[in-house]
């Protein structure tokens, strides 16, 4: 591995653990009600938007209300955005007339933005209109990120509040999550990147004369191209910063529209994670013990570091295939090296494998680079990362919730080998925060399986396949890998714009958002009512180096005993079958 690759991956995660100890403070200090600027300035609208919708922010729910209340904002959505893609073409901001969308197409479109998964059996140059992208998408992508963040805080109180019966106010975490964190923090981002290249324009799509007039396929001259704009900046900085990850245009942030220095790459990228990290550090700070968030920031890390630095190396590698037949991968002052099919040739192997990690890390699927071109090996790690239930790092509020269910499991397991019953910050640990716990790890899994299982079974699914073999099968499998765990990204390869795989892929986004979310809530409620546990010297303590490598080994063995066989059908027997030819 080449030091560049070490540095940029270095200078990455240095900034990113920089950030989140100051914005998890500011967030914390949000959910608290505490003074933190923003909210002081900006409090009369705030009040102003409870007055408006009827709202009394004074009211805590249960946490079935609190559901009930989540349940309905989403569906609502779902309703929202479905319809606007079914009656596009008559509604305004629609330059290029592009038609109505499909019904099938416009429902999984409407249930991938709503549960923050942002899936795309589309291009959205050629499908959707500014009006489409702005009202329905780009407020789907705050809301949903939003409601993430709502459903840890309502989590996050049930471990600090005691014997009590509710959990917080839905509406509330909502508008503040949406007003004070994301709005603002979209705002500056949006304003960089448009400083850097990227459009935000209401004009119609541009043509242009090309450099180097082609002839096509039947032999005509080509001499002009069409450019296609709109307002992107708005959605790229919610996208990331949100972890929705739908792009504006086709290839996403392969698009010099999108992302087109390496500044903007930077500041992308980053914003994948830098929400993600930072609730690590406001965990630790509403339950009075930031211990606890450095503890679930590191295990993240001794994952995820390990991860990227494995893509690097089997992407930096290159290909054998092409050793073989003489062609020099090594880097040089001329050329990056390596396996760079399917990436921008101004991004390199680095920035591309490091947006790969982390937008599989993180419930992201922005890409700025294709995975279908990763060696087998190198694919697989964004495949086994979302696998691993999106829990390193994860979305926005969903990733830190799926991993304290890990917490939950590994501190039964652990209590079981001390006899003692299982505690976590104070809260005992019982039967029903264990089934509760089990169905939000078991669910994923059984969407992901099930649905690969179905899709190679039936002919309306191996249709689709456009690569045989097991290139084939692995793309078939991070198809459901990624709606199953609410990402979004595509292995591409795989005509999945067809009723089978929009109704699948729909359905699985729904219920990996919202089977996971309730149960969280579940917990949330369960543990606000116990009565707090003083700790004693047999107590277990969840900050110390011993606990983060135990949780990390829980992680890793759930995902690795679920997925393994799967993955030697895909990427590990094309791996052997590539290094054997």
């Amino acid at each position: 591995m080449i030091s560049n690759n070490i540095i940029q991956s270095g200078i990455f995660l240095f900034v990113l653990v920089l950030a989140a100890k100051p914005l998890g403070i500011y967030m914390a200090r949000i959910y608290e009600g505490k003074p933190a600027g923003i909210n002081t300035w900006f409090g009369w609208l705030e009040r102003w938007i409870y007055r408006f919708a009827n709202i009394n922010p004074e009211i805590s729910m249960s946490w079935k209300t609190y559901a009930v209340a989540m349940m309905f904002f989403n569906m609502f959505g779902i309703l929202v955005v479905y319809v606007l893609q079914r009656l596009q073409s008559i509604l305004p901001l629609n330059p290029m007339s592009i038609s109505s969308v499909a019904p099938d197409l416009a429902f999984n479109t409407a249930v991938s933005f709503a549960t923050n998964t942002n899936w795309q059996s589309y291009g959205g140059e050629t499908t959707l209109s500014y009006f489409s992208q702005m009202v329905g998408l780009t407020v789907q992508n705050f809301v949903s990120a939003a409601t993430g963040m709502a459903v840890l805080v309502a989590l996050i109180r049930g471990f600090v509040q005691k014997q009590v019966e509710t959990i917080g106010n839905f509406w509330v975490d909502l508008v503040r999550s949406t007003l004070y964190i994301l709005i603002p923090l979209a705002l500056i981002l949006s304003l960089v990147l448009v400083s850097q290249g990227v459009v935000q324009t209401f004009k119609p799509y541009t043509k242009v004369t090309v450099l180097q007039p082609v002839k096509d396929s039947n032999g005509n001259m080509i001499e002009e191209q069409v450019l296609a704009l709109g307002p992107a900046a708005s959605q790229v900085a919610i996208k990331q910063l949100g972890t929705n990850g739908g792009g504006f245009f086709n290839v996403n942030s392969a698009h010099p529209f999108e992302n087109p220095t390496a500044l903007s790459n930077f500041l992308e990228v980053l914003a994948i994670l830098l929400i993600s990290a930072a609730l690590c550090y406001t965990f630790g700070v509403i339950v009075r013990d930031k211990r606890q968030g450095w503890a679930l920031l590191a295990a993240m890390l001794i994952i995820f570091i390990p991860c990227l630095l494995f893509c690097i190396h089997m992407e930096q590698n290159g290909n054998p295939l092409l050793n073989n037949l003489g062609i020099n991968q090594k880097t040089s002052a001329l050329q990056s090296g390596g396996n760079m099919e399917g990436k921008e040739s101004r991004f390199g192997i680095a920035s591309s494998a490091i947006w790969a990690t982390a937008t599989t890390a993180a419930s992201n699927g922005s890409v700025n680079s294709m995975h279908d071109s990763y060696m087998p090996l190198g694919g697989m790690i964004p495949m086994w990362l979302m696998q691993l239930g999106e829990v390193i790092f994860g979305g926005v509020g969903s990733g830190l919730y799926g991993m304290i269910a890990f917490v939950i499991i590994a501190v039964f397991i652990a209590g079981l080998m001390i006899g003692r019953t299982p505690e976590y910050l104070v809260k005992k640990i019982e039967s029903y925060e264990m089934k509760m716990a089990s169905l939000m790890i078991l669910i994923p899994p059984i969407i992901v399986l099930v649905g690969t299982a179905t899709a190679v079974i039936l002919t309306q699914g191996r249709q689709a396949i456009l690569n045989p073999g097991p290139h084939g099968f692995s793309e078939v499998l991070y198809a459901f890998s990624s709606a199953g765990n609410n990402n979004g990204s595509a292995f591409a390869g795989l005509s999945t714009n067809n009723i089978f795989y929009n109704i699948a892929l729909g359905i699985a986004m729904f219920f990996a958002r919202y089977w996971l979310a309730i149960p969280t809530l579940a917990i949330a409620g369960s543990l606000s009512k116990k009565k707090l546990v003083p700790a004693t010297q047999g107590t277990l303590p969840t900050h110390t180096l011993l606990f983060i490598i135990f949780l990390v080994m829980i992680v890793l063995i759930v995902g690795a005993l679920t997925f393994l066989p799967a993955l030697a059908l895909g990427p590990i027997v094309e791996h052997l079958m590539l290094v054997g030819t």
